[in-house]
């Protein structure tokens, strides 16, 4: 089944997420351009992108793609952790973008696991935000 992504609430919320980090990011030091600055970029726009490039291809590789959607999230964390310590980002401001991110894993855990069982003949109306993004 081929889903259209943009209507997905996890790749809005992926969206939201890499929007985010890169507001973030404007408050960085400027030596960390090319280092945590740039990984948390990539690492941030790979949530949501990953998420679109597997909605083209049938549920079984849809899932392998939001599994790797799924990691990013991970690591990005991580990396926001990293930040945190090196005074980069306060703790009210890491603290909203890690319950951010726990929801979309939560959110793409449940998606995912629903994509693996195949037990979507229709993804169901909560994964869809039923207006246009």
């Amino acid at each position: 089944m081929r889903h259209n992504y943009k209507n997905l609430k996890v790749w809005q919320l992926g969206i939201e997420i890499a929007n985010d980090v890169s507001d973030i990011l404007l408050e960085f030091p400027k030596h960390e351009r090319y280092d945590l600055s740039s990984q948390m970029s990539r690492c941030s726009v790979s949530i949501p992108s990953n998420i679109a490039e597997g909605s083209s291809r049938t549920d079984k590789s849809f899932s392998h793609f939001v599994d790797i959607a799924l990691g990013s999230s991970f690591e990005l964390i991580t990396q926001l952790i990293v930040a945190k310590h090196r005074n980069y980002i306060n703790e009210e401001k890491f603290d909203k973008m890690e319950k951010k991110i726990e929801e979309f894993q939560k959110m793409t855990m449940s998606f995912q696991n629903g994509l693996k069982k195949n037990t979507f003949s229709f993804i169901p109306p909560f994964f869809y935000n039923l207006f246009p993004f």
